[in-house]
């Protein structure tokens, strides 16, 4: 059976009542966490200006935008939605796939039940864990990454995974789902060229992704056909995206058995996932030998190939961001700030604060390195790092982290998830009040009960 139609059958046959009780609670941490990044992008650059275009727009008024209460149709509600939700880079990863997961699924997931009405939360819930398996065993399957072939993984696959969880949502049969992933496959798209430009377009094309599918899944839904063999098609996804190479073990190994939700990495830093075990560093030296900024002669961090590929280089860009997105993947200017302040958060990444002096000054002093042993052994995994501070007085101080906070093997705990989602919650259009941050909690923790989604969103507005 072509891997394409072995996919149709997943989830066209998948019901709530068969997915384990360990990824329902995994899905619900991983809507919390979007929903919180959603709106800590209320305000975020270029995030307002996409706002008001799809308010110019108009139309039916069938998806909220998240943090504005205004509605728009759905297809423009997953556009701004996913926006915001990566403008921060404050989204999941799944570390072994190398993308972010839920930031295309869960804005399509939730344009469409609003359109839909009446969606109870187990159906939400079945659809997002549907979604994001998909994004990931894409990734999974997939063997050169983004700094090799310039795809960006984070929108091209979701716009399969968007248009799953949506074609769920709308209850589409099996023939319907199939024609919504081909459908999918005509727009998918998302490039690495934005990320070495600086370019807000880095934060829109997992935007572009949740819109395309949700108007793959609605187009399906309306009769609409698609390309069939999108997985090894002689045109298919993998021989025009990937030369050909494929691992077919990810995508089936497990299929229906194990899914991927559980193996989601939740950020603790607004950055790329690549700085994280970096970040852990600097911030345990901070704590642990604080040395001021001006006795640094040099900070010397180590990292495999693929790290040193994305948040290391160009030097002379990452040790002076012209841009917020500049910032947000680079390793000296995230740890310059971690060494300084012994912390790193949302307000250390606006245009304001890249131009820091002092955090420029240290960043200058920074030198990114390969290190061929930890290549070795995590050239597909979130890179350890090793951060050694050197003093003009001779010391010589360094931290090693291997896993980074919130690895599913290092995770954040629900109350560290909670205090994210407040602080992103802080950053939103409107003020936000604590007893409602609650409610939403509660609701949330308990989605297989609700009866219908609007009471979920009802509490974002």
């Amino acid at each position: 059976m072509e891997p394409t139609a072995k996919l149709v059958e997943f989830v066209a046959g998948l019901k709530f009542e068969d997915i384990p009780l360990s990824s329902i609670r995994a899905a619900k941490r991983e809507i919390l966490d979007i929903l919180g990044t959603t709106l800590a992008g209320n305000l975020a650059q270029g995030c307002p200006e996409v706002i008001s275009l799809v308010q110019e727009w108009g139309g039916a008024e069938e998806s909220t935008l998240l943090g504005y209460g205004r509605k728009v149709p759905s297809p423009f509600a997953a556009l701004a939605n996913g926006t915001m939700a990566h403008a921060w880079d404050f989204d999941d990863t799944h570390d072994r796939a190398v993308l972010h997961a839920g930031v295309s699924v869960i804005p399509a997931a939730l344009a469409i039940a609003e359109r839909k009405k009446g969606v109870p939360g187990r159906d939400f819930l079945c659809a997002v864990v549907l979604g994001i398996d998909v994004v990931c065993r894409l990734g999974m399957a997939t063997k050169f990454g983004p700094n090799t072939t310039g795809w960006m993984l984070t929108p091209l696959y979701g716009y399969f995974g968007a248009a799953v969880a949506a074609g769920k949502i709308l209850g589409l049969n099996r023939e319907r789902i199939h024609n919504a992933l081909g459908i999918a496959y005509s727009q998918a798209a998302g490039n690495v060229q934005c990320v070495l430009d600086g370019a807000l377009t880095k934060r829109m094309q997992a935007g572009f992704a949740a819109q395309g599918g949700t108007l793959a899944a609605l187009l399906a839904q309306k009769g609409i056909t698609g390309a069939r063999e999108i997985i090894q098609g002689r045109f298919g996804l993998f021989n025009v995206y990937q030369r050909g190479e494929l691992n077919l073990e990810p995508l089936n190994s497990g299929l229906g058995k194990n899914f991927e939700v559980e193996n989601l990495s939740f950020k603790p830093y607004p950055c790329c996932r690549f700085i994280h075990s970096t970040l852990d560093a600097a911030i345990k030296l901070f704590q642990e030998k604080p040395t001021p900024p001006h006795d640094i002669q040099e900070v010397i961090i180590s990292v495999n190939q693929q790290g040193l590929n994305a948040v290391g280089h160009p030097l002379e860009v990452k040790a002076n961001p012209r841009t917020v997105v500049d910032a947000q993947f680079s390793i000296p200017y995230a740890a310059a700030a971690a060494l300084i302040k012994g912390k790193v958060g949302l307000d250390d990444f606006t245009q304001k604060a890249i131009k820091n002096p002092e955090v420029i000054a240290l960043a200058q002093k920074m030198i990114p390195r390969l290190d061929p042993e930890m290549e070795k052994s995590s050239s597909r995994e979130i890179s350890p790092s090793v951060v050694e501070v050197k003093t003009k007085r001779g010391g010589v101080y360094s931290q090693r982290i291997d896993i980074p906070k919130g690895h599913p093997r290092n995770p954040m705990t629900d109350e560290e998830l909670a205090a994210k989602f407040l602080d992103c919650a802080n950053h939103a259009v409107h003020p936000w009040q604590e007893e409602k941050l609650s409610r939403l909690l509660e609701t949330i923790f308990e989605l297989e009960k609700v009866e219908d989604l609007s009471q979920v969103v009802n509490l974002l507005e």
